[in-house]
């Protein structure tokens, strides 16, 4: 195949491949790429650092979904000078992450780990001084198993008293560096997949749920987990601004997990249901961050098990962030199921009184979670943390389906921009291959391949990669890359 036919095949199959320019950004924008803690760094039995529940988890069989563990993992903790080198030539505005609190306070609460504190100071350092800014998440599904086992972590309300205190480590040690903070990541799926379903840490469930755990009970412990995660966030919060604020001038803000949901028929019946899912996903942590209450329909179909807020709890969570953070991978069907609501409260599901089917991911309905985040809950600040495309892990280092889902993403963002969406950035989930939640290292996400068979974990830069560098750049994409997608089938 001829050069000029490489490239006439490129633009045909790519639409606006080469038009999407970072001019149609605004110039704060901010683009960067996303790890965590337990998915990329390793040394997980090193310089002091003890188990998290993702480390229980995993080292119990991940659910029997996937072999695997964090361990090793990308071994981020031994090469974070080499991958923040690689940012910096990509060209990244910023890198998101987030702490081990296993790592940086071993027991959870007592004594900081001098080791862990000099690898995080060495690691936003390293940011700094390339130009990168660092948004640091405090906790990514990974609490300290001594907590776990104290009080079994996020459904005691002790968890509030000790988060906030690691927080307040957290402002104090790295704040004069780090001016973006999140506080929890993907407070809705956490709870649903470690306290409902069980396949995820602490995996907690009803004996009889899907991953048939040994202990929980999944009616009840996602909303208190959840209910928690809220309180904690805005215990922080209020922390942040009363004691660090004033002289670090940050942003605080939470993050969920969201979903575009569409309805299956046109149908009153699957609208209405629609408009459920969304308040049981969405509003189920953004109702009380605006309003200061959950969903007036969760407090009818879950009733006493859905714990309230007092109060003072409500006017310390209303209002309790500077910006919030969202993830996005996939939309949903939903087609109405009142009958759930009939059967014993078993699980959280029937709750929805809906059946939810995930589509393909090839469509762009961001921009309907957008266009509901303004209209619902005001046209608050969002940082867009999460957002990528799966492939198998050894497939070919030419990802064109990777570049085609980013750039039909990203041009949806600048759509949504143009529309008066009030978003601050766009991470890409995952700067490099990680130890993903639900596949190991099956399945790949990354702009970089990690080589897992070579000893030395060897970055190799995948064609998205060069795509994402050259859009950062504001450079056309180099004639070289458009030539090493020829060899990719999917052209054909």
């Amino acid at each position: 195949m001829c050069f000029a036919w490489t490239v006439l095949v490129v633009v045909f199959l790519l639409p606006g491949a080469y038009s999407l320019s970072r001019d149609e950004f605004p110039s704060h924008f901010v683009f960067g790429a996303s790890t965590s803690a337990y998915q990329v760094e390793g040394a997980a039995n090193e310089d002091g650092r003890k188990p998290s529940i993702w480390d229980t988890f995993s080292h119990a069989g991940n659910a029997n979904m996937y072999k695997g563990d964090g361990d090793v993992a990308c071994d981020g903790y031994h090469k974070y000078k080499e991958d923040v080198q690689l940012m910096a030539n990509m060209g990244l505005d910023a890198y998101r992450f987030s702490l081990s609190w296993s790592r940086l306070i071993p027991d959870g609460k007592g004594p900081v780990n001098p080791k862990g504190l000099q690898y995080y100071n060495n690691l936003i350092n390293e940011l700094i001084s390339h130009g990168i800014q660092p948004h640091v998440t405090l906790h990514h599904w990974d609490l300290p198993q001594t907590l776990e086992d104290e009080y079994e972590g996020w459904i005691s309300k002790k968890i509030v008293y000790d988060f906030t205190a690691y927080a307040d480590v957290c402002f104090r040690e790295f704040g004069d560096r780090v001016k973006y903070w999140t506080t929890v990541n993907e407070v809705n799926i956490f709870a649903m997949f470690g306290y409902g379903v069980g396949l995820g840490p602490p995996q907690r469930c009803s004996p009889f749920s899907v991953a048939n755990c040994s202990r929980g009970n999944s009616s009840t412990e996602p909303y208190l987990a959840a209910h928690h995660m809220l309180l904690a966030h805005a215990s922080a919060t209020r922390l942040y601004n009363k004691k660090y604020k004033g002289v670090q001038h940050g942003f605080i803000g939470l993050n969920v997990l969201t979903i575009s949901f569409v309805p299956l028929a046109n149908t009153s019946g699957d609208i209405i249901a629609t408009q459920r899912a969304h308040d049981f996903w969405n509003g189920w942590v953004l109702n009380p961050l605006t309003f200061g209450d959950y969903p007036d329909i969760m407090k009818r179909n879950v009733g006493s098990r859905l714990p309230s807020f007092t109060k003072k709890e409500s006017n310390m969570i209303r209002n309790s962030f500077d910006f919030l953070g969202i993830n996005f991978y996939n939309t949903f069907s939903v087609n109405s199921y009142p009958e759930s609501l009939n059967t014993e409260a078993i699980d959280f599901m029937p709750d929805f009184a809906a059946q939810i089917t995930m589509l393909p991911e090839n469509d762009t309905s961001i921009d309907l979670v957008l266009d509901s985040l303004k209209n619902d809950y005001g046209n608050v600040p969002i940082y867009i943390h999460e957002n990528g495309h799966k492939t198998p892990h050894n497939s070919s280092l030419n990802d064109f389906s990777r570049i085609k889902y980013l750039q039909k993403y990203i041009g949806a963002i600048a759509k949504s921009i143009r529309s008066g969406s009030n978003i601050k950035g766009y991470f890409v989930w995952s700067f490099m291959d990680v130890f993903e939640i639900l596949t190991g290292y099956e399945v790949s996400l990354g702009l970089y391949y990690t080589d897992l068979k070579d000893p030395d974990l060897k970055r190799h830069p995948k064609l998205s990669a060069k795509w994402y560098s050259s859009f950062l750049k504001n450079k056309p994409t180099e004639p070289k890359v458009i030539m090493e997608i020829e060899g990719d089938t999917s052209l054909l």
